[in-house]
């Protein structure tokens, strides 16, 4: 995979999780938390964004833990969100993808350098 894709990924997780700051404060949001305030349909849209991370880590090559981990992020953020007002506040401060993205760039850095 190449710098670019890996950039893009973390755009992603970004853009889902920490694109935006709560002004004077270090609170930092995207728009899984955004969309995730839409009864319903919020938390189910933004599975979408969150599995492909999953699948793209799967297809680098990342170990069965790594995708594992990834997993019980995601599924997490997405059954306490469905909760309401409590999975706003969690999905606020848990930032799934943020945390599957570093497991993401742990994975790809302990590999040899000429296998990634």
């Amino acid at each position: 995979m190449s710098k670019h894709e890996i950039e893009k990924l973390d755009r992603l997780s970004t853009m889902l999780d920490s694109n935006y700051r709560i002004p004077f404060t270090p609170i930092r949001f995207g728009w899984d938390f955004v969309i995730g305030l839409v009864p319903g349909v919020g938390d189910v849209a933004t599975l979408g964004p969150s599995a492909f991370l999953i699948y793209k880590a799967y297809k680098l090559g990342a170990r069965k833990r790594t995708i594992g981990r990834m997993s019980v992020n995601t599924g997490l953020d997405f059954f306490v969100g469905t909760v309401p007002i409590l999975g706003d506040a969690f999905d606020l401060f848990f930032k799934a993808n943020n945390r599957n993205f570093t497991l993401l760039k742990r994975e790809l850095a302990r590999r040899p350098s000429n296998e990634s």
